[in-house]
Order: structure tokens, then C-alpha cells, then sequence
């Protein structure tokens, strides 16, 4: 995938040919891919997390059509997404397209009226892998369709139906933090979410806090994620619950999350669980700490602190959670090996995809150095494919006038 900026005009352009339209009759949505720094793998047990928006972004350029129907071409992507929007789910297609596809349905499956549908041109910024480009892309259609039909949606009925699209439409078991972050975040602050009670907080960095970017070392290594062990973990966890709370004598709910067990019988019981089950409880419980820690330490600028609790969640996920690969490894060994970095863990589900850090701009030279040493000998497949890029952060999903 290139990442370079698109040509917003030529977007614009493509889009007002599709439609048979002026440019200036398109609109123009821009949705920020996000990282985690701590709260890793534990949105979908109801965990407490942290994010941020990136700078880079992924871009749709519009325009409402009269026909009830969906036409969407991409830059990266191969082929043309086109869907009547009374039969979001009955028209396959371009793999693609089952994003556009899913935020249809799910809008109609909410009671929504659509009406009017889109021409769009799609295009990204960065790779795909571990930035949440699912969530993205899914946003920025919900936005376009709910503004071509005048339907006025919150952040919060966004975040659910965007987890609608992933659960119901995808198959695929998460939480609400990707969307959360990708709709709620603003620059410079670090976004604190509790997946329980669904309240969040914008924890400012303070004038004491060293300056950051966030670096994003893509392994080149690229699958769905309902092609790896992202819902085996989600099982095992909620079975970790159960169990818990069953040796416990308290009720257990459908499903059974670890956000529902009591700090105190995890600690009475843990012993009790198998030995695959107890690691990923293990990393639950210790993962919530390193939020609260972390944000703590975010709240007075100790960067530093920070970064250690996120080197932390990231031995935890290789020991504990169990997710990741030789690639993704590799790079967060060679990151944490390398100077200026504070602290960096996998990005997203950590199954392929990228590495992120959190890092002093002035050894971007020794940072770009030590990773170019160490992963193309380690991973010559993807010598040619792997990217390391520096990125700051940015506001939520936003239209945009150009």
C-alpha cells in the first residue's frame, strides 16, 4: 500500500465522475488510524484503555446520488464496490467492499431510513496492519452515508455500530476501543476509556512532558484478523471468566468478561485455572493496572514511566496473552533496543501487522538505523516491504472542507 498523501483533489474529481457531478458537489471525510499504548487486548473483556489518533489518515471523497445505491472505488484496492442499499448483505463482491456492505445494514438494522446513496474514492495513508484500518474505513462510511441522508448520529451510536459491522457483519469478536479513539481523540491528549461503563477522559500532556511521535514499524506482514487466533483468545478469556466466578460462587452474566470477576477472587482462584487460561487472565488484570499507572504518569509528563509500562504490556502479550509473530518480535525487540525510544508494544490485536513507539524526534536517525540493521536479515521475505514511519497525533474523525 503506498502512503503517501492522496491528490485530495484528484479524489474529489474521480468521486464527482462516478456521481456525474460537479467536484464541488462532493464532500470529503477524513478518519485518523490510532494506536494503543496501553490497554492492550482487553477492550473485549471490558477493560480500562488508552489511545491516540495519528496525523495520517484514511480519506473518502463523496457524493450523494439520488439512487439508493453504493458505487466506491479505492486507490490501493483492486475492482468496484457497487450495492443496493435496500440489500446491503445480499450482494457480494469485492472483499472489500463487505465494510461499505456492513454500515449499511447496520444502520438499517438500527432503524435508519437510507434514501439517497453515495459515489465514492477511497484512499489511506499508511499500511494496513494494527492500526485499526477496519474501523476507519468502516467510520468514514457511516459518516458519508448518514450525512448524505441527513441523519444525525452521535460519537456514541457511531462507536456501537461500528462494533455492530465487526461482530455481526465480520465476524469478528472486539471491543469498542479502535472506534472510540478514531471518533473521540484530540491532538496532544491522551484518550482514557473505561469499555465497561463506556466513559471516557482527554488527559492533556502537559507543558513538563519531553516531546514524542509515534513510530509505526509495519512487519509487512498483513492478514484479517478473522484469519488468526483473535476470537480463540476472546473465547479463552471469556471461559477464563466463567470459570472464575463459578470457583467464586458469584453469578455469571452471557458473556462472562474478566471485567466481571472481583480483583480479589482472581487472585484466590487463579491458581485454580488451567494453565493457557490463567496467562490470559493474568495479562487482563495486570494490563488494567498498567493503565492506571500509565495514565498517572501521562498526567504529570513522566514519558519515560509511561514507556516502561508500555514495554510491560508488550512482554505480556508475547507471555501472557500469547499473540504476535517472529516478525513483530523482532521489531519490538530491535525498538526497544533502540535509543530515544520510551516505550513501544504491537499495534492492535498483534497478530500481523505493525509495532508502535513512542519516541524522541531527535533519534528518528538511530531509531530508522537500529531497525534497518536488524529486521531485513532477521525477515528477508519482507526486506522490501517492511516501513518505519514517524507520525504525530491528530483529532478524531472529521469532514473536511477543501
Amino acid at each position: 500500500m503506498t502512503t503517501s498523501l492522496p491528490d485530495l483533489a484528484r479524489l474529489r474529481a474521480t468521486a464527482a465522475a462516478m456521481a456525474d457531478c460537479a467536484p464541488g458537489d462532493t464532500r470529503l471525510v477524513r478518519v485518523p488510524y490510532r494506536i494503543c499504548p496501553l490497554g492492550a487486548h482487553v477492550d473485549h473483556q471490558l477493560g480500562l484503555v488508552t489511545g491516540l489518533a495519528l496525523e495520517r489518515a484514511l480519506w473518502l471523497a463523496y457524493a450523494p446520488v439520488a439512487e439508493a445505491r453504493v458505487r466506491l472505488r479505492s486507490r490501493e484496492l483492486p475492482g468496484e464496490v457497487a450495492f443496493a442499499l435496500d440489500q446491503p448483505e445480499a450482494q457480494r463482491g469485492e472483499a472489500w467492499g463487505r465494510y461499505a456492505r456492513g454500515a449499511a445494514a447496520a444502520l438499517v438494522a438500527s432503524g435508519y431510513e437510507l434514501q439517497r446513496g453515495i459515489c465514492g474514492m477511497l484512499a489511506g495513508t499508511l499500511p494496513i496492519g494494527g492500526l485499526s484500518s477496519s474501523a476507519a474505513v468502516t467510520i468514514a462510511y457511516l459518516l458519508a452515508l448518514e450525512e448524505a441522508n441527513g441523519l444525525e448520529v452521535g460519537e456514541r451510536e457511531n462507536v456501537a455500530l461500528e462494533q455492530h459491522v465487526e461482530n455481526r457483519f465480520i465476524g469478528l469478536n472486539n471491543g469498542i476501543l479502535d472506534q472510540s479513539v478514531i471518533l473521540l481523540s484530540r491532538r496532544g491528549q491522551l484518550l482514557f476509556l473505561d469499555c465497561e461503563s463506556d466513559e471516557h477522559w482527554l488527559v492533556p500532556a502537559p507543558p513538563a512532558m519531553p516531546p514524542f511521535q509515534v513510530v509505526v514499524a509495519y512487519s509487512g506482514v498483513t492478514e484479517a484478523l478473522v484469519g488468526t487466533d483473535y476470537n480463540q483468545r476472546v473465547a479463552e478469556c471469556q471461559e477464563a471468566a466463567r470459570l472464575l466466578l463459578a470457583y467464586a460462587g458469584l453469578p455469571i452474566p452471557e458473556p462472562p468478561r474478566l471485567r466481571h470477576v472481583p480483583r480479589e477472587a482472581y487472585e484466590e482462584y487463579v491458581g485454580e485455572l488451567p494453565e493457557a487460561l490463567a496467562r490470559r487472565a493474568a495479562h487482563f488484570f495486570s494490563e488494567n493496572a498498567r493503565v492506571l499507572d500509565g495514565v498517572r504518569a501521562w498526567e504529570v509528563g513522566e514519558l519515560e514511566q509511561f514507556g516502561a509500562a508500555m514495554f510491560a504490556s508488550g512482554e505480556s502479550s508475547i507471555r501472557n496473552y500469547e499473540c504476535g509473530s517472529p516478525e513483530l518480535t523482532t521489531l519490538f525487540e530491535a525498538l526497544r533496543e533502540a535509543p530515544g525510544v520510551y516505550g513501544a508494544r504491537f499495534s492492535g490485536a498483534g497478530f500481523r501487522g505493525s509495532c508502535m513507539a513512542l519516541a524522541d524526534p531527535e533519534a528518528r536517525p538511530e531509531i530508522v538505523a537500529r531497525l534497518a540493521d536488524t529486521y531485513p536479515r532477521e525477515h528477508p521475505k519482507y526486506a522490501n516491504t517492511y516501513e518505519v514511519l514517524f507520525c504525530d497525533t491528530d483529532d478524531g474523525a472529521r469532514f473536511v472542507e477543501e
